[in-house]
């Protein structure tokens, strides 16, 4: 995980969602999308120049280092070492920042039969994912810059689905989480506590169909017969 999402409400719902009476649109060609894959640029939300910011940014993190050591394209990082491990921890002390979306997608089977999970809140309300980013505000963004999703353990019957889940939180605590003024320490504290656990979501099959990147459409998410 993660390795799909949707985004399928407009920028100015999850800004609702999350509180945000005033926030900036910018840097944005995004449309609503019910299979968002990594290496496109979808929305996040930052507070990187202490302004509530929505940006269009790419999936996935690969600068000239990671290229020139052969390392492919990164789009998520584990909890347990983000914040101390030398890859992403600078990121992690001032990059935070967060993906709204509306569900991910995880697969079980075999190689040539993956069968397809949608994975959402059971509310119905958008998912604030914990992420970091690279990029800056008023700067272009370089090749290979872009964001990656938090990940951590899976709980409960969400094993069965994947071993790993994105850190999902509420409004207020994505909130804490965004506020770049936290040491890692704290921000590591609120990922660890705070990410709701499977008892808050719903997940069953849809259809493969999810499994070509380039296909979006609302039936996606619906849920098909065992």
């Amino acid at each position: 995980m993660c390795g799909r999402i949707t985004q399928t409400r407009a920028a100015i719902a999850y800004a609702k969602e999350m509180g945000w009476v005033n926030a900036d649109y910018r840097k944005y060609d995004w449309a609503p999308s019910w299979n968002v894959p990594p290496g496109s640029s979808p929305l996040l939300m930052h507070q990187l120049d202490g302004k509530n910011n929505i940006d269009s940014v790419p999936w996935g993190y690969r600068p000239q280092w990671a290229v020139d050591r052969k390392i492919p394209l990164m789009i998520n990082s584990r909890l347990e070492k983000a914040a101390t491990g030398p890859m992403f921890r600078g990121m992690f002390r001032s990059g935070r920042s967060i993906v709204p979306a509306d569900g991910w997608y995880e697969w079980t089977g075999e190689k040539g039969h993956k069968q397809p999970w949608y994975i959402k809140l059971k509310s119905d309300q958008p998912v604030f994912m914990a992420a970091m980013t690279d990029m800056r505000p008023n700067k272009e963004i370089q090749p290979g810059s872009g964001f990656v999703i938090v990940t951590a353990a899976a709980e409960g019957g969400m094993v069965d689905i994947h071993d790993r889940r994105p850190v999902v939180l509420t409004a207020s605590d994505a909130a804490l989480w965004m506020d770049n003024s936290l040491s890692p320490a704290q921000a590591e504290e609120i990922a660890r506590q705070m990410a709701l656990g499977p008892e808050y979501f719903e997940w069953f099959k849809v259809s493969t169909d999810v499994n070509k990147a380039g296909q979006s459409d609302p039936h996606m998410i619906e849920a098909i017969d065992n």
